[in-house]
């Protein structure tokens, strides 16, 4: 039997150790992602940044880890700005992103310095240059725009359509909302107008619609300059890029999204006569979904006519990308990975399912397995973004720890929440 190894550690051993459900990240993959991002793209390209999407997947040692690797950090809350300056993360290279963002996040982003604020409503344009203006300070910001790019994904991880709820139409007639903020902000003393942000949407295989994306947002940059003589100095072209569901399966490579980008801003901004901006990407997902897996004990399987239910220790308590968007995912037995798959050869779906009170508490509605038993344990791959950070303790269900491993040796990150801490804040 062929067990599986992650980060060079037994996958059954860390079940023993640390208990499931356990999220298990391979530091190694991580760092082989960033290294890709510094050499085919920052140091390919002139004038590029990146700034890592931490709302993927954020813990104070991952902040650390994006730290030393030379990223940036994009962050959407309180929660997430407030981890990384607990680690020391520089604030220069943060940028604080949202389309809701409270007083308190934008105060806190102001105070401590954050290198950019993106802005996605004029409300919250005047709170940032009123903020800025009372501190004395010049508050560097980027405006939030909306391509008109319909992703071919998920309607729920779609964003850069005109009607999304991110960013302002492209249009700049008289009275609109660019049009107004882009004349608010050149004209206050307090903001410090870098440029645009856009970003069409996420787990995409293919970079047309992020060309798409960007040319319509040069043609932007065009109209912009010859409307209010405004230089696009920086554009944050966002981040989509695709993580595939199984290890065996190459991952796709970022210069396949960001070379046909830059030559494309480098042939129309030299049609337009523009100058060459600054371009910040904010890959999240791309950099951690494939490096980390959950592991599930296999609690009981309900056999029904044509229909076998695989009941696990978690489910959308820890992992509700099915229920959200049907995310699809493949499982392995980790003490045996090559076993066959089992067919009893009439027509039996087999679904791994959560023990939450929900009928839509599904992991993978049509597994593909060996016969398993009660007992066993189960590997979730490509499961390393958007589980943690979108974890809950529905039905009162605890947290699942967090395991780092590389070169043979795991380390708790997160400790599995307990009892005492479900019920810590009540009264």
């Amino acid at each position: 039997m062929n067990r599986l190894t992650w980060g060079g550690v037994d996958c059954l051993k860390l079940a023993k150790e640390f208990g499931t459900p356990l999220y298990v990240f391979d530091t190694g993959i991580i760092k082989s992602r960033c290294r890709e991002l510094r050499e085919t793209f920052m140091e390919r390209w002139e004038n590029t940044m990146v700034r890592y999407a931490s709302k993927a997947f954020l813990v104070k040692e991952m902040a650390r880890l994006i730290k030393s690797e030379g990223l940036g950090l994009d962050v959407v809350s309180l929660g997430e700005l407030y981890t990384a300056l607990q680690v020391g993360f520089p604030p220069e290279k943060i940028e604080m992103n949202g389309n809701a963002k409270s007083h308190e996040e934008i105060s806190l982003a102001i105070n401590s310095g954050v290198g950019r604020i993106i802005v996605d409503h004029p409300d919250e344009l005047r709170t940032i240059e009123r903020l800025a203006r009372e501190k004395g300070i010049k508050q560097k910001i980027l405006i939030r725009v909306a391509p008109g790019v319909d992703a071919h994904t998920h309607a729920y991880i779609a964003t850069g359509a005109t009607d999304s709820k991110f960013g302002l139409p492209v249009d700049i007639s008289e009275g609109s909302m660019l049009n107004e903020s882009i004349k608010f902000a050149m004209a206050s003393d307090s903001l410090d107008l870098r440029g645009l942000h856009f970003h069409v949407g996420s787990q995409l295989f293919d970079p047309d619609d992020n060309v798409r994306g960007l040319e319509k947002t040069i043609e932007l940059m065009k109209k912009l300059k010859d409307t209010f003589d405004f230089t696009t100095r920086e554009l944050n072209c966002g981040g989509g890029l695709g993580a595939v569901i199984n290890p065996s399966v190459p991952p796709v490579k970022c210069a396949d999204f960001t070379d046909p980008m830059m030559k494309l801003l480098y042939s129309d901004c030299k049609k337009y006569g523009l100058e060459i901006p600054k371009i910040i990407i904010e890959p999240g997902r791309w950099v951690i979904s494939e490096a980390g897996i959950t592991l599930y004990r296999v609690e009981n399987i309900k056999e029904l006519p044509k229909l076998t239910y695989i009941a696990v220790d978690g489910g959308m308590a820890d992992n509700p990308r099915y229920a959200l968007y049907q995310a699809e995912y493949e499982a392995v037995n980790v003490e045996d990975i090559d076993a066959p798959i089992y067919d009893p050869g009439d027509g039996t779906k087999f679904s791994v399912v959560g023990k939450c009170c929900e009928s839509g508490d599904v992991l993978i509605d049509d597994a593909k397995l060996p016969k398993l038993k009660a007992g066993d344990v189960i590997a979730l791959y490509n499961s390393g973004a958007y589980t943690f950070s979108m974890s809950s303790s529905y039905n009162r269900l605890q947290r699942p720890a967090v395991v780092f491993v590389e070169d043979g040796q795991a380390r708790l990150v997160v400790h599995r929440q307990t009892l005492e801490d479900i019920i810590r804040n009540e009264i």
